[in-house]
């Protein structure tokens, strides 16, 4: 069944809708609740006995007056009478139901309606009867019926449609009866008015009503936010009378205090806000302030006093001001702020501390300095500043990984932190790198005393993951204002000072002195010049034979780097290497000592291999596979021809990467040989899976490994046997007597290398030897080795004719020593070596080689004095 657009509109006509709900016969509960229709109706169902009082007493008041033939005049009037009253009896039993109840409003309202106009009609239908038969005439009793008519119309009430229709019915028998036109018409208009009035009044009446219910909906919306927002914790608010005294809180927070909200009233709201600081300008003062200048304020910081725990909360108020201008106090809310308030602690705390060990940090240390060095009036302060460097601290990470490194950092700040006491301040640079300020002046016995104990107490070992640790430290000093007068010269000084400590050995202290300074300098100037020489070609490369033990027959050169610099002559590469390794050169460098090496070799015999060190850095440049494969292609030599050496500290790091480097190398046809085996961080497992051709044995084990007694050649015979089992070539590097060369062959190594078999030389005298000897090899050199010495890595100076050189000393032994650093010394120079303050030596040079040399002591010196005292100082590289 289809339903006509006509109908649709007429059933949805809002004009129409909006007139039934004024009247209160249309459904209004989607505009307003109906609860005042409700209420009206019972409350009409409540006072209509004193509409059924009236007319009963109405009734009575005719019997009294002697008109009981009214009652007896017939059947109708008596049917009226009990129509009457059944009427109103169902006016005032109706609403009282549960099945009425259940109507809705405006059902309701219809169904009183109706009984609304037979109760007028009814009466007044009655009274016209009993008024016509009476003697007294119609006037008396006209009254009774207006009375009444009052009566249900002042219960009716706001509902004044029922009051209508009371009306409406109590006319009717009047305008059916009447013959007078003027009362007709007077009726009628009457009539008309009531109902103007009544559908006017209902109007404006619904009008009024939705802006009641529509303000009590915002109310009750904004009372269940605001309940809720109390409730969730996230704010609060309160009130205050004139004099600041609290006249509401909620009562979330009164609970938070461990309060009632009642205990709060009256009370000043200040009394729950702690004393401000004066120079921050929080706290009371300020709230103060804005209550006693009755202005608004927004998000004050304020701390609670009414709590055991530190609390913080940000307050925000408005005056409350009355249409005439007169203060009636101040509304407001609030916030906790003591979440917020932590984590900026905790922020500035991190900002200002190290997470693993709790020290300063670097901003804070600097910060400390800083204020240490400045003094009383503009003049410097005295001040300590110890750099602190751990050594073998890498080794840690390497071998049992982070965590346990942090473990290790976090004991060792405690042990700092109990040398150094009260008298400063203990701080983490980064890494294994901390700082000590020590305020005050303090003289430098006592400085190397505090040193002296931290390097004991970072010494002692360590227990961690079940195993024994033992590392140690060195320290460099600077001294305020002796050594600067700024932090940043305090900490430049004393880290040349470190740095001075880690030449000299490590675990020692220095203190700064102008020296280093003038190495630093030495040292970038060094690093400028070695830039110029790698741009203009001013270095060269030189190559040492490889022989073969068995047959004595050239195998290989190795490719080694030299620098002639144009003033300070032939530079030591473990001087200018480090540099190119600290500066980032030293992949330009690698590159170019590849490309040369493999473009001479490729002017070779075809069996001869040219050997190319590779250092960490170059190996974990992704592109190393593809700079080998250009520099054989640019040569136009053999894959096979090249060997790469590496050394040990490429598995530092062992990871997938370093294996995948391995196998991409492998991939090109390269010969792998794994260099000065045995001094690095040694670990057989790698060998497991390094695809090595050659295992290089490195000098140190080879140097008096054929002295009796010397446990050398044990473990030159092991690692031999280690190769042979692995299928690998073994290189024993450093041979230069012919005990040491007999020793190797009988060891079983497959290769040698060093001066026994020639020095290094340039590319041009290799070719020539090639030319004129073939691949043959004779070995020259001294019948014995030397006496024993032992390994050192210790700077010296050394004196002659009036000038003092730095050098270093690489072995010595009672007898004589083997110094670095010194180019072409002629053989039998005399000079004085300073091994140490307040020990020097004569001696004179035996042998000289490029930087190297041999001395001898004209007198046996003391090497276990020679330990206990300190060097002379450190050289800058």
């Amino acid at each position: 069944m289809s339903i006509s657009r006509a109908a649709i509109s007429q059933r949805t006509d809002p004009r129409r809708a909006t007139f039934l709900v004024s009247l209160g016969l249309a459904d209004a509960s989607q505009d307003a609740p109906p609860t005042w229709l409700i209420s009206a109706i019972r409350s009409v169902a409540m006072l209509w006995p004193l509409v059924l009082a009236s007319k009963l007493a109405c009734a009575g008041l005719m019997l009294v007056l002697g008109e009981a033939r009214l009652v007896s005049g017939g059947a109708l009037p008596a049917l009226l009478a009990a129509a009457a009253v059944a009427v109103d009896a169902a006016i005032i039993i109706l609403p009282r139901t549960g099945a009425f109840r259940l109507r809705a409003p405006h059902i309701q309202l219809r169904l009183v309606l109706p009984l609304a106009f037979l109760s007028g009609a009814t009466y007044s239908y009655w009274l016209e009867l009993a008024s016509s038969a009476s003697s007294t005439g119609i006037g008396p009793w006209m009254m009774f019926a207006a009375m009444t008519a009052l009566i249900a119309v002042s219960i009716f009430g706001s509902r004044r449609i029922l009051g209508l229709s009371y009306c409406v019915g109590a006319s009717v028998p009047l305008v059916l009866i009447t013959e007078d036109a003027a009362h007709f018409a007077i009726l009628g208009l009457s009539i008309m008015a009531i109902a103007f009035a009544s559908v006017r009044q209902a109007k404006i009446d619904q009008l009024k009503l939705l802006a009641n219910q529509e303000a009590q909906q915002r109310g009750r919306r904004a009372e269940r936010l605001l309940n809720e927002h109390e409730r969730s914790g996230r704010g609060w608010f309160w009130e205050t009378d004139r004099q600041g005294c609290i006249t509401y809180i909620s009562e979330t927070l009164a609970e938070s205090l461990g309060l009632k909200a009642k205990d709060l009233i009256g009370r000043a709201i200040t009394e729950l806000i702690s004393q401000g600081e004066r120079q921050r300008g929080d706290g009371e003062r300020t709230l103060g302030f804005h209550l006693s200048a009755r202005s608004s304020f927004s998000e004050i910081a304020v701390r609670v006093a009414m709590s055991e725990e530190e609390r913080w909360w940000a307050i925000s108020g408005q005056p409350i001001v009355s249409d005439f201008g007169q203060f009636h106090g101040f509304r407001g809310s609030g916030t906790d702020l003591t979440e917020m308030k932590r984590s900026e602690a905790e922020v500035t705390r991190l900002a200002q501390y190290d997470s693993l060990t709790g020290l300063a940090n670097r901003v804070q240390m600097m910060r400390t300095l800083e204020h240490a060095v400045v003094g009383a009036r503009g003049q410097p302060g005295d001040c300590a500043l110890l750099l602190l460097d751990l050594d073998r601290f890498k080794g840690v990470n390497d071998t049992l990984g982070h965590p346990a490194g942090d473990q290790l950092l976090r004991l060792v700040s405690q042990r700092l932190q109990r040398v150094i006491g009260e008298r400063g301040r203990v701080g983490r640079l980064g890494g294994d790198e901390f700082k000590v300020v020590l305020p005050g002046r303090t003289d430098r016995q006592m400085l190397g005393a505090i040193a002296d104990a931290i390097i004991v107490s970072l010494s002692q070992p360590y227990a961690i993951e079940n195993t024994q640790v033992v590392i140690g430290a060195s320290i460099g000093i600077a001294i305020c204002p002796d050594h600067g007068v700024t932090a940043d010269a305090m900490i430049r000084n004393a880290d040349l000072a470190l740095y001075a400590a880690k030449g000299d050995g490590r675990g020692v202290y220095r203190f700064y002195s102008s020296e280093m300074h003038a190495d630093a300098e030495d040292r970038r100037q060094l690093e400028e010049d070695l830039r110029g020489a790698l741009a203009n070609d001013g270095l060269h490369l030189v190559y040492q034979p490889v022989v073969s033990s068995a047959t004595e027959q050239v195998t290989g050169y190795e490719a080694l780097l030299r620098w002639s610099h144009p003033k300070r002559g032939l530079i030591s590469p473990t001087v200018f290497i480090p540099i190119a390794e600290e500066t980032g050169l030293i992949s330009q460098i690698g590159e170019w000592v590849l490309r040369t090496a493999c473009r001479d070799a490729a002017r070779w015999p075809d069996s001869i291999r040219v050997a190319v060190n590779v250092s960490p850095i170059q190996f974990a440049n992704p592109s190393l596979p593809t700079i080998v494969m250009s520099a054989l292609a640019g040569a136009r030599l053999s894959a096979e021809r090249l060997e790469l050496e590496i050394t040990e500290s490429v598995f530092l790091n062992d990871d997938a990467d370093t294996d995948a480097m391995f196998a991409r190398l492998k991939g090109v046809g390269v010969r792998l040989a794994l260099d000065d085996f045995g001094t690095g961080y040694s670990s057989l497992g790698y060998l497991k899976k390094a695809p090595f051709d050659k295992i290089k044995i490195d000098q140190s084990f080879v140097r008096g490994a054929a002295i009796k007694g010397n446990r050398n050649s044990a473990i030159i015979k092991s690692i031999v046997s280690l190769a042979e089992a692995l299928s690998m070539d073994t290189t024993a590097e450093g041979a230069e007597t012919h005990d040491e060369l007999d020793m190797i062959r009988q060891l079983g190594c497959s290769h040698v290398q060093g001066y026994i078999y020639g020095k290094p030389m340039p590319v041009a005298e290799v070719i020539d030897r090639l030319n004129s000897n073939g691949t043959r090899a004779q070995p020259e050199g001294f019948r014995s080795s030397r006496p024993v010495r032992k390994s050192m890595l210790r700077s010296v100076s050394v004196l002659h004719d009036g000038h003092r050189y730095a050098a270093r000393v690489r072995n010595i032994s009672s007898t004589g020593a083997l110094i670095e650093g010194l180019w072409n010394v002629p053989t039998d120079t005399v000079f004085l070596v300073d091994l140490a303050e307040g020990y020097a030596v004569q001696a004179t040079a035996r042998w000289s080689i490029e930087d190297r040399m041999g001395i001898e002591f004209h007198a046996n010196i003391d090497i276990e004095r020679l330990k206990a005292a300190s060097a002379p100082r450190a050289l800058a590289s």
